[in-house]
């Protein structure tokens, strides 16, 4: 398994149970497909560098997982078709 780092931005009007339940719902993407999370955190609502979907903010989560490629393809499956993520990125954490 390979070290990597997450992130993902979710649309800013969820209210805090609705953004709770996205992060352990994509947790579970890599819980679930053999992977660890090491670390979660949750950098909160924050001003986007530019206007994505006519939103202006958005709730950083930043991951560091160690994952199978499995679980790598399956997070960018799962988030591809959520309309709750604005933008996400997962980048090989070579140390």
């Amino acid at each position: 398994m390979k070290k990597y780092e997450v992130m993902y931005i979710i649309r800013p009007t969820l209210d805090a149970d609705a953004i709770a339940k996205e992060v352990k719902t994509l947790n579970e993407v890599f819980t679930n497909n053999n992977s660890k999370v090491l670390e979660v955190n949750e950098w909160g609502l924050k001003e986007l560098a530019y206007e994505i979907e006519k939103n202006h903010k958005g709730y950083y989560v930043v991951l560091t997982v160690e994952a199978t490629v499995e679980a790598v393809n399956e997070f960018n499956r799962v988030v591809g078709y959520n309309e709750n993520i604005l933008r996400h990125i997962v980048v090989n954490a070579a140390e």
